[in-house]
């Protein structure tokens, strides 16, 4: 089987074609959201890098793998049979969120990113979350998005804070507390 090439030329006008052939430009809100999702995954393989709990790094390749699914989602337009992710994928994140917080001292002031790598990474992934969420909610067309894709990327965005907190805690690093610069 002959090798096929990684380059096309085919995107080379500012356009790319969606899962079943469209072309649309490069800027288009879908291309955004699936894009801004590619983006996180990348990002999650730089923690993936930093965190070593075995139950973490589990938790995150299986993100990974959802996340893949629902880039294809978003790249697919059209009238679609229901969306890739199951609220069983929202309950299985939501508890991973209430085990990492049990574990974790409470929140008692407005902490920033920082203390170690793995925290800042986890941050970084909890913003490019933030902003695939909104990109999201910027596809335009009478084709509405699954309300379940919509709610995993919300709770998906609380998963990396708390996993930036836990990153410090397990490391015995001090949060870094905001600080209000005017008084």
């Amino acid at each position: 089987m002959a090798k096929s090439k990684i380059y096309t030329g085919k995107g080379d006008g500012g356009y790319t074609s969606l899962v079943g052939g469209k072309r649309v430009s490069k800027t288009n809100p879908r291309i955004e959201a699936y894009g801004t999702v590619d983006e996180l995954n990348a990002f999650i393989a730089c923690l993936l890098d930093e965190v070593n709990e075995r139950e973490d790094r589990e938790a995150l390749l299986h993100i990974q793998h959802t996340l893949f699914t629902v880039g294809g989602y978003l790249a697919t337009e059209g009238e679609k049979k229901g969306g890739p992710v199951f609220q069983e994928e929202v309950d299985w994140l939501e508890q991973e969120i209430d085990k990492i917080d049990a574990l974790i001292p409470p929140l008692k002031a407005f902490v920033l990113p920082g203390g170690c790598r793995s925290n800042s990474i986890s941050h970084v992934c909890r913003t490019v979350c933030r902003r695939a969420e909104r990109n999201i909610y910027k596809i335009p067309g009478e084709e509405e998005i699954d309300s379940i894709v919509l709610k995993y990327i919300n709770r998906l965005s609380d998963y990396f804070f708390l996993l930036g907190r836990k990153q410090n805690f397990i490391n015995n690093i001090d949060e870094i507390i905001w600080e209000k610069p005017c008084k």
